[in-house]
């Protein structure tokens, strides 16, 4: 058995039908998870035990997919997310509000030492220049309350990146708030992925700074790749490991941040 271990633990995951969450249910499976409980519109073609469909922009699925997850949980992993192709509503529903609110949800459940985990992006990086918002959204005590409070609202930049900007935060905010129950929570940060879903990217964020971002990281990132550290931060070999917002880009965030971008392909 090693730290990465799986074995006799159930997790759930959003969103594992393609992209990083299919990625993630093979890792899983090589890790010797057994139990698998996967919420997403579409059911998964990788190893998984349970699927519940679920909408995840509309709280009453949430909360009718929370009422069929039975026993302790030992990772919950949001991994669902859509881009800015969606409704603007369905984003910060998908994005940001249901993460939120299925973590509470489940969080009685979830077993000492275990961990919440979700994938952002380094789309949310700049999330500094608006943290004041960000606390005063994260206030908001329950759904509806943070729906109103985004509801017309100017973001200040586009709603997926705001999204993910939200999700940083609160990984960051809600460290100590789940260490009084022993939970570790993270986020993932990668740049570009190499999934379906980068069409939609190179859509609504355009080809000059998909390109900058895919150039200087020097090419994608693939679905496993993230999906192994998915898993780490999952496991018991990240028990110390929380309130971390963990970039997986090959340095890019790192060289733009020191002025060291080489700006060419690998």
């Amino acid at each position: 058995m090693t730290a990465m271990d799986y074995s006799g633990k159930h997790v759930v995951v959003t969103g594992g039908a393609t992209g990083v969450g299919a990625g993630l249910l093979e890792v899983l499976a090589e890790l010797g998870a057994p139990e698998v409980t996967v919420l997403d519109l579409r059911e998964p073609t990788g190893t998984h035990t349970t699927f519940i469909e679920t909408n995840l922009s509309q709280r009453d699925a949430i909360d009718a997919a929370v009422a069929r997850i039975n026993g302790p949980i030992a990772a919950l992993f949001n991994n669902a997310g859509v881009a800015d192709t969606s409704q603007r509503d369905i984003v910060l529903a998908v994005n940001l509000l249901a993460p939120i609110y299925l973590t509470d949800a489940l969080l009685p459940r979830i077993e000492k030492g275990g961990a919440v985990v979700t994938t952002a992006s380094i789309a949310g990086m700049a999330w500094p220049q608006r943290l004041p918002q960000h606390l005063e959204l994260l206030a908001q005590e329950g759904w509806d309350a943070k729906a109103k409070w985004l509801d017309g609202r100017d973001l200040g930049t586009e709603t997926y990146s705001f999204t993910k900007e939200s999700m940083q935060v609160w990984t960051m905010r809600d460290a100590a708030r789940l260490r009084g129950h022993e939970v570790r929570i993270n986020s993932v940060c990668p740049s570009p992925i190499d999934t379906p879903l980068v069409k939609d990217f190179f859509e609504t964020m355009g080809d000059d700074a998909m390109n900058f971002s895919i150039d200087t990281a020097g090419r994608m990132v693939t679905g496993r790749e993230v999906a192994m550290l998915l898993a780490y931060l999952g496991s018991p070999a990240a028990t110390f490991v929380s309130g971390q917002n963990i970039d997986i880009d090959n340095g890019m965030v790192a060289s733009l941040k020191t002025g060291t971008a080489s700006f060419k392909k690998a």
